[in-house]
């Protein structure tokens, strides 16, 4: 599976070969602001799976946290993929990016203890306060091994 996203003025763009990993719907604040939505719908990958194809220049980087590094368009601020200085096999997606139908579908809403206060989950998926089970819980969900 080839899967191609961009930014919204299409000056950067990239591709993502094979698979994703499991799909989350994220509701902690951060990606709430980051995202400027009720949540963020998300999933891995890993960094070999994923290269940019145009407009690397472009890139704004902003670390969000201890071991995250968000990256996003510096003309349009388009939010594009997430890096992880504690795993940096692992690039988080934005699925908004997305150019084609991954195939998949959330599983989840995860941080769903910090949701915005005035969206309702109104869907049947399993809502998690945290993150589910940590880490190595939640990879050994992911199918054929993939993040």
């Amino acid at each position: 599976m080839q899967l191609t996203g961009r930014c919204l003025c299409e000056a950067i763009s990239y591709q993502i070969e094979g698979p994703l990993g499991p799909i989350f719907n994220c509701h902690c604040s951060k990606c709430r602001r980051w995202h400027g939505s009720a949540f963020r719908t998300r999933a891995s990958i890993r960094s070999s799976q994923f290269r940019w194809l145009s407009g690397e220049h472009l890139l704004s980087r902003f670390k969000s946290s201890d071991n995250v590094t968000k990256t996003f368009c510096s003309v349009c601020g388009s939010n594009l993929a997430s890096f992880y200085e504690n795993d940096p096999d692992l690039v988080g997606i934005a699925l908004g990016g997305l150019e084609q139908d991954p195939g998949q579908r959330p599983l989840a809403h995860i941080f769903a203890a910090s949701k915005a206060p005035w969206h309702e989950i109104s869907d049947d998926l399993p809502q998690f306060a945290e993150w589910p089970g940590g880490e190595a819980q939640v990879r050994a969900t992911r199918q054929d091994d993939n993040p």
